[in-house]
């Protein structure tokens, strides 16, 4: 019987992932057996450089990842924009499933599809990024057998997605960027002993299927009403596990991490409170324009500018209410996905 190897490496990043990214495939060697899947977080409108930039960054060629592709090995198969990269029978698939985190592609959907895919065969590996994006998939790949390696958040640009990914997952490794290359190589190049598969996960099927854009909606796992809204869609969010990883889900499958859920609330809080501001100070002027008009049959001068004096004073109010919430978001709140 020929022996296996932990060969199908799913690689995601964030905020300062493109250099963790190139530094990680310079240290690969030329003829590295395995197959390398990357997620980074990009705006979903036009193409990925990435291909381009990794395959001049190490040996190995890099593409854009083609759906219905089988994997190849000593290749680097990149996730293009607005589409979630899954391993699904052995064959590379693009999708356009409910973002995760608000990111399409996102981290958590490939990583989830190659624990699945490969259980132990699998090695996960979270690099730089703003927020806790890569935390819950990696608990999948690290409860199927798979390897874990993450980022040394000091090495980091954006050191969030790694110390995430280490308060819920005890990684296995834990090192500067520039040193994966050669830990894969020799990880890929160790046999793997004969353990029995791990049992069927009902759930990490459900979420591979909500990502394929199955016909499966959140209500028929079995997970409680979380009580929040989901910001893409509006929808009732259902709470996914409460330990290691909680999470939450709508209907339709937008999933959220309870930071990223947080930082999203946060920017509607904003959008809503200026909408406020604007309607505010669309009363004052209002109100000014009507007092030096004079009066109406039904209203004073002086209730013209009464009316705009308060609107003015809860503009104001409003206005130290919106630099209040920028004054306490947390560093990396502002910081680019890319």
């Amino acid at each position: 019987m020929t022996a296996q190897h932990r060969d199908v490496v799913a690689v995601g990043a964030s905020a300062g992932g493109v250099e963790a990214l190139r530094a990680l495939v310079a240290g690969l060697p030329p003829d590295y057996p395995g197959v390398i899947l990357v997620v980074l977080h990009v705006p979903r409108e036009g193409p990925s450089a990435m291909p381009a930039i990794l395959s001049r960054s190490g040996p190995l060629p890099a593409a854009s990842a083609v759906d219905g592709e089988e994997l190849r090995p000593g290749r680097i198969y990149v996730a293009p924009n607005d589409h979630h990269l899954l391993v699904l029978d052995g064959r590379l698939r693009l999708t356009r499933g409910p973002a995760e985190n608000g990111h399409r592609p996102a981290v958590d959907p490939l990583f989830r599809s190659v624990a699945r895919a490969f259980a132990e065969r699998a090695v996960g590996i979270v690099l730089s990024g703003a927020r806790d994006d890569g935390a819950a998939g990696l608990t999948s790949i690290a409860g199927r057998g798979g390897t874990t390696v993450v980022q040394d958040p000091d090495d980091a640009l954006y050191p969030w997605m790694p110390r995430a990914a280490m308060a819920h997952v005890t990684p296995d490794h834990i090192v500067p960027a520039a040193k994966m290359g050669g830990l894969i190589a020799g990880i890929t190049a160790m046999d793997l002993p004969e353990r029995p598969a791990p049992a069927k996960d009902d759930l990490l099927d459900a979420e591979v299927a909500i990502s394929e854009l199955g016909p499966m909606t959140t209500d028929e796992f079995s997970a409680d009403p979380a009580g929040f809204g989901c910001p893409s869609c509006g929808g009732s969010l259902f709470q996914i596990g409460d330990r290691p990883v909680p999470r939450y889900r709508c209907r339709v499958g937008h999933a959220w991490s309870p930071e990223s859920l947080l930082d999203e609330q946060a920017i509607a809080l904003e959008g809503a409170l200026w909408m406020a501001l604007r309607a505010l100070e669309e009363k004052s002027a209002l109100g000014r324009r009507m007092a030096a008009a004079g009066p109406t049959r039904s209203v004073s001068v002086d209730r013209y500018r009464h009316m705009a004096r308060d609107a003015e004073e809860a503009g104001a109010a409003i206005r130290r209410l919106i630099e209040q919430l920028g004054s306490s978001a947390p560093p990396h709140n502002p910081a680019p996905s890319s």
